[in-house]
């Protein structure tokens, strides 16, 4: 279901952007950059976290660590990274095919400056072996999402 419901905010939002299927697992950055044949730092990967009482994603390139002076900065509290249950929850997808697409509760997307190295990024789309193709910027819009430094 989590794949249709990516393939639904395409269709609504974005009819040009076509969902990259593939025969092998991509629910890794390794496994996807390989797959991919691109570097690891291009793949976005779409980390679900709480924060204090709101569960938001953050969208960073798929080599960057979470810095945790800098989210304690930016969301002014401690995060912690959502469980597998409560990711499938929130997102309605499933790990390693979280993205900030086609989700299944209204949630708050930030996109880590990290990704604007990139011309092109591969997020997942809401499969182990999905992903599409897309510029950090339009990612950004799309998602409504808010730019952010939090990753080191």
């Amino acid at each position: 279901m989590s794949l249709e419901s990516v393939r639904q905010f395409f269709a609504d939002n974005a009819p040009d952007i076509d969902i990259i299927e593939l025969g092998q697992s991509t629910a890794t950055v390794a496994l996807a950059a390989r797959a991919h044949n691109v570097e690891p730092g291009q793949i976005a990967k779409t980390l679900s976290l709480k924060v204090k009482n709101d569960v938001v994603l953050v969208v960073a390139k798929g080599d960057a660590r979470l810095d945790n002076k800098k989210l304690k900065a930016v969301f002014g509290a401690k995060a912690r990274m959502l469980s597998c249950d409560e990711v499938v929850t929130w997102t309605g997808h499933p790990v390693g095919g979280v993205c900030p697409f086609g989700l299944e509760n209204p949630l708050h997307v930030y996109c880590d400056v990290s990704l604007k190295q990139y011309s092109e990024v591969l997020p997942a789309a809401g499969a182990i072996h999905s992903a599409v193709r897309i510029s950090p910027e339009r990612l950004a819009s799309l998602t409504q999402a808010t730019w952010v430094d939090v990753c080191q």
